[in-house]
């Protein structure tokens, strides 16, 4: 187990560059409230939109945040893959740290910062985890390395004694199941460990940058409901 050196304070206290001295401009665009969509979806869609026309690399790149049952906190880097009236789809591992916290407190943030476009958008709400299916039919779309790689670490999150170990388990894995020509066409199937999870959002706030600080945050509100319905509260919050 490798340790970390710490050094003096004076490596923190003086930074070079220096994160204070940091500043920009924003001159985005503008969120005004008779341009607003009554569905904050439509909203998402069109920004989402913008964000990949603008060639932004991953822009389906989400901040998950969770807690776990007793309230610690964590968050990490995930992929959209999937969003509409229901709500906000990943998978992962579902024994790794989120999918833990995920089963003992059903509920996350996302943040997706578009920083490039002076954009962000934050989500928050319960979570369900989606049925075996849904999971099902997603995995079989994804590159068969992704899928021997899941397979591979499946004790996400958990130490390991280096990379070697991981690497000899892929190679046995696709020695199991060798990778068949056309999608789909080899034998890899889901593992019991994986799965994806939906975010049904109870508030989408859009987050525009503006001069001076002066930003634009709006704030659409409901309560989450099974079948996604009702009206959105939308209110403007001071930046």
């Amino acid at each position: 187990m490798h340790k970390a050196q710490v050094r003096g304070s004076d490596a923190v206290d003086s930074p070079t560059p220096d994160p204070a001295r940091l500043r920009r401009s924003y001159e985005g665009g503008e969120l005004a409230e008779p341009a607003l969509p009554a569905d904050p979806l439509a909203l998402f869609a069109a920004w989402f939109a913008d964000v990949h026309a603008s060639g932004l690399a991953e822009p389906n790149a989400m901040v998950l945040a969770t807690a776990s049952a007793d309230g610690v906190p964590s968050a990490r880097t995930v992929l959209l893959k999937g969003y509409g009236p229901r709500g906000f789809r990943f998978f992962t591992n579902l024994t790794s740290d989120k999918g833990r916290d995920l089963a003992g407190n059903p509920r996350a943030a996302l943040v997706f910062p578009w920083h490039a476009m002076y954009r962000q958008v934050r989500v928050a709400g319960p979570v369900l985890e989606l049925p075996r299916e849904e999971s099902a039919a997603y995995f079989r779309t994804r590159p068969y390395g992704s899928r021997i790689g899941a397979w591979a670490s499946e004790h996400q999150s958990g130490v390991i004694e280096g990379r070697e170990p991981l690497e000899r388990r892929y190679a046995e894995l696709a020695g199991r199941w060798p990778e068949a020509p056309g999608e789909g066409h080899d034998e890899v199937p889901l593992p019991d460990f994986w799965g994806g999870f939906r975010v049904v959002p109870e508030t989408i706030e859009f987050w525009q940058g503006r001069r001076d600080r002066l930003h634009d945050r709006i704030r659409y509100h409901r309560p989450a409901t099974p079948d996604a319905s009702g009206e959105w509260d939308i209110v403007r919050l001071s930046p």
